[in-house]
């Protein structure tokens, strides 16, 4: 269990999600956590969970020792200046999209220490996607911290900065793609007849049984296709139809747009 002060600015779906995880991890305790958010429903919804409300930005940075920044992108500047001096020397966790470093750093006006790094919407169930920033300058202990809140709730992999937003891409997107495929696979289906939420558990089912084949048991994916892939059978139709297609250059291209998209936010 971390004995961190943690401070969270913006508890929304992704901040909200990061700190209901640690708790029910019990990665961190509630007595230890300080939440600001200017919506009063997303304040009544951390009280819900027992932790600490103040009453304002500066207040969270002045009571925890790593401070979370969950706010939207537009909203990032006024929040860092709400903050005054109270960052000064404290470590600062961002989740913000297409915030560099070096324009955070800008905003504070003060020298913290501030590690980025990119979350996706499955933490929500505990099977989050965590892209963390490797360079940065968090020390050794509150890395730890870090990277003890995160793994908690799903798994993470250590990026370069300039790399940050083709994560913001493939995992930051990806709950979107991985949604509109696994709803195109049970229209798919309803088309041939399966009831409406028949098709939906087995196309999700499908896509998070494959899943696990390749992270829990390290298959590649070029394997399990030709496990189920028989010579003249019904798979090798389908995988032709979605060559056809263009289904790889079309994500590619995909990954490719939103990660543009990032870079000039």
């Amino acid at each position: 269990m971390i004995t961190k002060k943690i401070g969270i600015i913006g508890c929304g779906n992704m901040g909200g999600a990061i700190l209901y995880g640690a708790l029910e991890s019990n990665v961190l305790k509630k007595e230890d956590v300080y939440v600001y958010d200017i919506a009063p429903a997303m304040m009544e919804k951390a009280g819900g969970w027992g932790v600490n409300l103040a009453k304002d930005d500066e207040e969270v940075c002045q009571k925890a020792d790593i401070i979370l920044l969950a706010v939207k992108p537009q909203n990032v500047s006024e929040a860092l200046s709400q903050c005054k001096g109270a960052l000064d020397n404290k470590a600062l966790m961002s989740i913000v999209a297409g915030v560099t470093v070096e324009r955070l750093r800008s905003m504070t006006g003060t020298h913290p220490r501030i590690l980025r790094l990119l979350p996706n919407t499955p933490a929500m169930v505990f099977e989050g996607a965590f892209a963390i920033c490797s360079d940065n300058d968090f020390t050794g202990e509150e890395l730890k911290a870090a990277k003890e809140i995160y793994s908690a709730i799903g798994i993470i992999e250590m990026v370069p900065e300039h790399l940050i937003d083709a994560a913001c891409a493939l995992n930051g997107g990806g709950p979107a793609y991985v949604a509109m495929f696994i709803e195109a696979m049970a229209d798919g289906g309803v088309k041939q007849g399966l009831p409406r939420t028949t098709a939906y558990r087995l196309a999700a089912q499908t896509c998070l049984g494959t899943a696990k084949m390749i992270l829990e048991q390290g298959i590649h994916p070029g394997q399990i296709k030709d496990m189920v892939t028989s010579p003249g059978g019904t798979t090798i139709e389908g995988c032709e139809a979605l060559e056809k297609g263009a289904m790889r250059g079309a994500v590619m291209e995909c990954i490719r747009a939103a990660a543009e998209k990032s870079k000039q936010l």
